[in-house]
Formats: C-alpha cells, sequence, structure tokens
C-alpha cells in the first residue's frame, strides 16, 4: 500500500460568491489586490467574478491577472433555444482572458422546470454544449451543480444526470453545492459518496455554505466523502451567513488528522505561518474589523483568561492549546483581568519584553492595582495598551511625553449664518511638553473629536510622531444604571501601516473618561515610536 499523499485543491470564490456579501462591493484596483493575497496563500483557482455582469467584472477579465493560481470567470450555461454561436453572456465567458470557466447549472428539477421553464432535457443539454464550446475555445470547464442537495433529495436521478453529463462532456471539475446552506454533515458525505461511485471523486468539488454554522464541517465531510475539490473565500464572507472559510480551513487540511495524514494541498508551511496577517490584512482591504474569536487567525484564538489556565500554560502550552499558535501566525495571550494570577501577569509582561523575577514586590502591587482598578470599571483585557503603559510605569519607565494641565469642552446650539440650527464643540487642552507650556484650540464635530484634535494639534517634537495616527473605533458602556453612571470608554486606534492598538478610561463623566483613553493611545503610540523619542522626551 502506497504512502503518498492524495492532492485537494482549493477554489477561492471571494471574488464571485464572497462579493454577494451584504455591504461589500469591490473595485477593480480591489479585486486585484485580494488576487495578490490570494496568490501569496497558495490556492488553486481565483474565480475573479462574472463578466459581462457588471462593469468591474468585465474590466477585470480583459487581462490575465493570476501567475500561479487558474483565473476563473463564472457564468451560466448556455441559454435554451439558442445555439452555442448565438449566446451573448457564452460568448464574453469564452472571450474573456480567463483559464477557466465555472458555470452554473441547475441540478434541482424544481427550479428547472419553474425558474427556467424548460425541460430536464433541455437542461441537460445546456450543460454538455457549455463544457464542449469551453474546450473547444481552450478553456478548462467546471460546472456548479447549485442546489444540488436539495435536488438530490428531491430527484436523485436528474441531479445524478447533471452531474454525470458534466463529466462525460469533459467538465475538469464538477461541484456539488449546498446553494440553500442546509444540508447537514452527515447527509453531505453520505450524498457525496454516492456521486463518486458514478463520477471519480478527484473530478467532484463540494460548495459549502454556512447558513446552519456547518460550511467548514460540510466541506471536511465531502472530502471524507471523496471530493477532492474545496470551494470557500477568505475569512468566510459571502451571500446571507457567508461560504465555507478557507482561512480556517487550510490550518485544519493541514494540521489536523486524518486530513494531514491523507492529503496535501498548495499551501506551504509558510504561507501558513504567514496566514493570521493574511487574513487581518483582507479585513483591512475590507475596511473591517477583524473576528477576534475566529478559528486559529482570531486575537481570541490563543488568549487565556482564568489564572488556572495561564499557570498550566506557562509550564506547558499544549495543555490548553491545540496547536502552537506560531504555525499560524499568531501568538499567545494571557488576560490580565480580576481572574488572573501571577502566572498570567508574569506572562504578560514577558510578552512585552520585562523580564522580572517572581518575587519581586512590585509584581503584588501591581496585580493588587490591577483588580481593584477593574472592579472600578476598567476592563484590562479589552485594551492591551493601557495595559502595558500601566504596567511598565510600575515596573519599568514610560516617558512623559506631554503633560495635561487642564482640558476644557464647551458644547453650544445655536443657529448659524444660514439659520440652520447646529452643535458646535470646541475644546481647549493646557499642557506642558519639553519644558515649554502649551495651550491648544480646537472646534469638533462632538465634545471627544474636538478633544482629540486639539489634544494632537501642537505636541511639538512628536507631532511628526502622531501625524497618521487614527480613531478608529469608540464604544462607550454605560456600567451602572441612571444618568450619573461610572462609564467606561473603548478607544481602538490605527496608523498608516496596520497597526491596532486599544485604549481605555474609566469615568462618571464620559468626557473624562474619553480624555483618559486619547491620552493612553497617544502616549502608547509615542513610547512605540522608539529609543529615539524617548531621548527627546528626556
Amino acid at each position: 500500500m502506497s504512502d503518498a499523499k492524495e492532492t485537494l485543491t482549493l477554489f477561492d470564490t471571494t471574488l464571485r460568491d464572497g462579493a454577494q456579501t451584504h455591504g461589500l462591493n469591490f473595485s477593480l484596483a480591489e479585486k486585484i489586490a485580494v488576487v495578490d493575497i490570494l496568490e501569496e496563500l497558495g490556492v488553486d483557482y481565483i474565480e475573479g467574478g462574472y463578466p459581462g455582469a457588471n462593469p468591474t467584472d468585465t474590466a477585470f477579465f480583459q487581462s490575465p491577472r493570476t501567475t500561479r493560481a487558474r483565473f476563473t470567470a463564472f457564468g451560466m450555461t448556455k441559454r435554451a433555444g439558442r445555439s452555442v454561436s448565438n449566446d451573448p453572456g457564452l460568448a464574453t465567458l469564452l472571450q474573456s482572458a480567463s483559464d477557466s470557466i465555472c458555470f452554473v447549472a441547475k441540478s434541482w428539477d424544481y427550479h428547472v422546470r419553474v425558474a427556467l421553464g424548460i425541460s430536464l432535457e433541455e437542461n441537460l443539454d445546456g450543460i454538455a454544449e457549455s463544457v464542449g464550446a469551453a474546450l473547444a475555445a481552450g478553456k478548462e470547464a467546471l460546472v456548479d451543480c447549485e442546489h444540488f442537495f436539495d435536488g438530490y433529495a428531491a430527484d436523485p436521478d436528474f441531479a445524478l444526470a447533471c452531474v454525470e453529463t458534466a463529466y462525460r462532456a469533459g467538465a475538469r471539475w464538477v461541484i456539488l453545492c449546498d446553494t440553500n446552506g442546509g444540508t447537514m454533515p452527515d447527509t453531505i458525505e453520505s450524498v457525496v459518496r454516492t456521486v463518486c461511485e458514478r463520477v471519480p471523486g478527484s473530478h467532484i468539488g463540494i460548495h459549502a455554505h454556512d447558513d446552519t454554522g456547518h460550511a467548514v464541517a460540510n466541506s471536511l465531510a465531502a472530502v471524507r466523502g471523496g471530493a477532492r475539490q474545496i470551494q470557500g473565500t477568505l475569512n468566510g464572507i459571502g451571500e446571507r451567513c457567508g461560504n465555507a472559510n478557507l482561512i480556517t480551513l487550510i490550518p485544519t487540511l493541514k494540521l489536523k488528522a486524518p486530513y494531514k495524514d491523507l492529503f496535501e494541498i498548495g499551501v506551504t508551511d509558510d504561507a501558513l505561518a504567514d496566514i493570521t496577517p493574511l487574513a487581518r490584512r483582507f479585513d483591512e482591504l475590507l475596511n473591517r474589523a477583524p473576528n477576534v474569536h475566529a478559528p486559529y487567525v482570531g486575537a481570541a484564538a490563543f488568549t487565556t483568561k482564568a489564572g488556572i489556565h495561564a499557570s498550566a500554560i506557562a509550564k506547558e502550552p499544549e495543555t490548553y492549546e491545540h496547536i502552537p499558535p506560531e504555525s499560524v501566525g499568531n501568538r499567545r495571550r494571557v488576560l490580565v483581568s480580576d481572574q488572573a494570577g501571577k502566572s498570567n501577569l508574569l506572562a504578560e509582561l514577558e510578552r512585552f519584553g520585562l523580564s522580572v523575577a517572581s518575587d519581586d514586590p512590585r509584581l503584588d502591587r501591581l496585580l493588587a492595582d490591577i483588580k481593584q482598578r477593574e472592579a472600578e470599571g476598567y476592563a484590562y483585557e479589552a485594551a492591551d495598551a493601557s495595559f502595558e503603559l500601566m504596567a511598565r510605569r510600575a515596573l519599568d519607565s514610560v516617558p512623559r511625553f506631554f503633560d495635561v494641565k487642564s482640558f476644557r469642552v464647551m458644547v453650544e446650539r445655536r443657529h448659524n449664518a444660514i439659520g440652520e440650527l447646529v452643535t458646535v464643540s470646541e475644546a481647549v487642552v493646557k499642557m506642558e511638553v519639553g519644558g515649554q507650556s502649551v495651550m491648544s484650540v480646537s472646534e469638533g464635530n462632538g465634545p471627544v473629536n474636538a478633544l482629540d484634535l486639539a489634544l494632537r494639534k501642537d505636541l511639538g517634537p512628536y507631532q511628526e510622531a502622531i501625524a497618521d495616527l487614527e480613531l478608529l473605533d469608540f464604544k462607550v458602556r454605560i456600567l451602572n444604571g441612571s444618568t450619573a453612571a461610572t462609564t467606561r470608554v473603548l478607544i481602538e486606534s490605527g496608523d498608516s501601516v496596520g497597526n491596532r492598538w486599544f485604549t481605555i478610561g474609566v469615568s462618571p463623566n464620559i468626557v473624562d473618561a474619553s480624555f483618559q483613553a486619547l491620552t493612553d493611545s497617544i502616549t502608547y503610540r509615542l513610547m512605540k515610536m522608539g529609543e529615539e523619542l524617548r531621548v527627546a522626551a528626556e
């Protein structure tokens, strides 16, 4: 018996099916950028969209876009009642600069009769003739059997006939689509196994949607049933609840038995080690916050909060980690919270580059201070930057880049020069920078925005260092009832190279809480800029 592994082919449909995500529209430049990400990852097929359906996709397919992956166009099979040579949609696909064409074909008899209004025989003829036209044009043909599993449940003979027709016509891959996303993994595996008795699994793929949260599980079930191509998207984006998440599937296929022992994929170990930053880069391109709880790549994927867990991890990481986080480009985090013990604290300090003896009396004081502040409403597990500043101030040193003496905010509601009722916020911040007294005044569209602008308006030698600092998100939480409640403000900041950090402020006054988080954000950025600024501050 041979020990050779079988090959699993990865087909990415981020730019086609993923583009159906609510609120998402890829520009031409963004499509090109996504191709670069996918090529770096190492997928085998990149489905770029539907040429002829819109100007962006049409322009995208005017030139080849890939160097490694097969550049794939998506479109419908030939329309019934028309010849191959007299179908404009098919002609656009054949004339595109693609390597492959993935045709979508109805495989549910109900859809053929009701949606298309044609006979089952005409549908089968359309599949065969479309595949033949692609092959004649020198392109590889694939066929997505839409609603396959629902169609199989309704009329298995017709659903299987669609698959067999595509295969016999010369399709390289015939993909079984769980279009509505409602099929369960055991059914997927059983049906795929039956299909593979009629058509070799080396020509069968799976396209799963996540409407029941099973898209990844269904894709793996299809592999167990014999399918050897998996379709999915980056970070699981897609219509409704999304598609099978390739960012979850790839580490599973490479690191988890039995898949790692039986199959090989085109993603290298080096690419796997970069999959976390790659996934986050894709989110940056979409201008959305990464899912912190995403498997493998989320910021919380290897995060531990409870003290007893942290103590075990410090001794043997595998006690609470299913894989080494570094294998997927992620890192271990031990949260500091009111549940924390000294092990958590030491682990976090080590991550910051602070080496402290476990019997250092400053640790006990710092831990007591953390727990007291969390009792007041601070949540350092959500604000790494504020925690690092607090720890460095207690154990090391943080330069005093600036010293705020006072601030004042005024909010005025009035009619402007053209009679419109407007609300104007003005902030005044008095501080000392480099031994010089500075007073900055700014107007903003709210008190926090005005404070932010005033605080950053004149920081002397540090001005250039914060030029690209941007407030990305602002979250307010009321910790107890009434208008006099304690308020927690969490601010997410970022810079032009994709760094993000979170800072926190707590006060009965929302403006004061916001100002705490703002000053922490700027101080953290300056501290991270390095030794040059430290010297200037001293």
